[in-house]
C-alpha cells in the first residue's frame, strides 16, 4: 500500500511496531555497521559502565524509526530528514516499541518536481514504557 499525500488528514497515528532485541541482533547490528564500541558486544564492559548488559547502537535506533515511518508510508515513501536524541538504552532482552504520529504536511515547491512531505514524531521506548529515543523525521510520499 502507498500513502498518498492528498489523502492524509492530520493528525495520523501510525501503527505500533514492536521488535524483540536478542543478544545476537545487538552484536550483529554493531558488526554490520562497523560500530565496535564494547558496550554493543561485551557484557562485562557494559556492566563495568553501569549498564545491565549490552545495548543497541544509534544506527539500530535510526533504522527502527525509519521502519516505523516507511512501513506505514509504503514502498514509494522515503525518509529525507531525521533528528533524534538518545535518552535511554535498549538492552539485549528488551522489546523495542515504536509509536509515531504524522503532525504536519507540506508541499516543497522549491524542488522540481515538487516534494510532498510529512513531519512525523516517533517515540522509541522499551517494554516498560521508558522513553529511549524521541525522533522527528520528514517522510516524502507520492503526491
Amino acid at each position: 500500500m502507498t500513502v498518498g499525500w492528498d489523502k492524509i488528514y492530520l493528525p495520523v497515528d501510525l501503527p505500533e511496531v514492536r521488535d524483540e532485541i536478542t543478544y545476537q541482533r545487538v552484536v550483529m547490528n554493531s558488526g554490520a555497521t562497523w560500530d565496535y564500541f564494547p558496550g554493543h558486544f561485551d557484557p562485562a564492559y557494559a556492566e563495568s559502565q553501569g549498564h545491565p548488559t549490552i545495548f543497541v547502537n544509534t544506527m539500530h535506533l535510526a533504522g527502527f524509526a525509519d521502519r516505523i515511518a516507511t512501513d506505514w508510508g509504503g514502498p514509494d515513501s522515503r525518509v529525507v530528514r531525521r533528528k533524534m536524541r538518545l535518552t535511554g538504552s535498549i538492552y539485549a532482552g528488551d522489546t523495542m516499541v515504536g509509536r509515531g504520529r504524522v503532525v504536519a504536511k507540506r508541499c516543497d515547491t522549491t524542488a522540481d518536481p515538487p516534494r510532498y512531505l510529512l513531519d512525523v514524531q516517533i517515540e522509541v521506548t522499551n517494554q516498560r514504557g521508558e522513553l529511549c529515543c524521541p525522533v522527528e523525521l520528514t517522510l516524502q510520499v507520492p503526491g
